[in-house]
């Protein structure tokens, strides 16, 4: 089954989502099911069909992912991204399916789920990078916290996840000032 490639803001997106899926010390992403329901929250039409292994490689691809998000250096993401590339991805090209009219694939015609996944997150994430975007990706910076963030404010400035992760830092900060 061929799947397709839209916006590449998305795929970022679909990244930040995936390793996002472990986080706070839980793993919601362990059952067929519940990656069934990953990938139609992508925007993948139904039918869906998943087994445990499309899981447990999607989660090696999800331990992939983060270390972009973690890496230093462009270098660093870029060597990341470029494995995951050369693994999964093909050469771009246009198919055309009667549900959704001509659409770009990245992936190899016949593709898993985490090889797809790999080819749609590494391009976008790459197109992101290549951008000049790599210091948009990054970790939350809440202590304890694990989940990544794209910053898509003006100024490049967003550290935390969400407000919950900024409330509780600046709590903390304010009572170690208190005593």
């Amino acid at each position: 089954m061929a799947r397709s490639v839209r916006e590449p803001n998305r795929f970022v997106g679909i990244a930040v989502d995936l390793v996002n899926t472990a986080r706070d010390g839980q793993d919601f992403l362990v059952t067929p099911y519940e990656l069934r329901e990953f990938l139609i929250g992508c925007g993948e039409p139904e039918p869906v069909e998943v087994t445990i292994h499309d899981v447990l490689d999607v989660v090696e691809l999800r331990g992939r992912l983060r270390t972009v998000f973690a890496a230093a250096t462009e270098d660093e993401a870029a060597g990341v991204l470029n494995a995951l590339l050369a693994e999964s991805a093909t050469a771009p090209y246009l198919s055309h399916h009667p549900e959704v009219g001509w659409h770009l694939h990245v992936a190899r015609e016949g593709a898993g789920w985490a090889e797809w996944l790999a080819a749609l997150t590494a391009t976008g994430l790459a197109e992101l990078i290549g951008a000049g975007g790599f210091d948009r990706i990054r970790m939350c910076a809440a202590q304890g916290c694990r989940r990544v963030l794209l910053d898509e404010s003006r100024n490049h400035s967003q550290r935390f996840c969400c407000s919950s992760c900024a409330t509780r830092t600046r709590v903390n900060a304010y009572r170690a000032r208190q005593g």
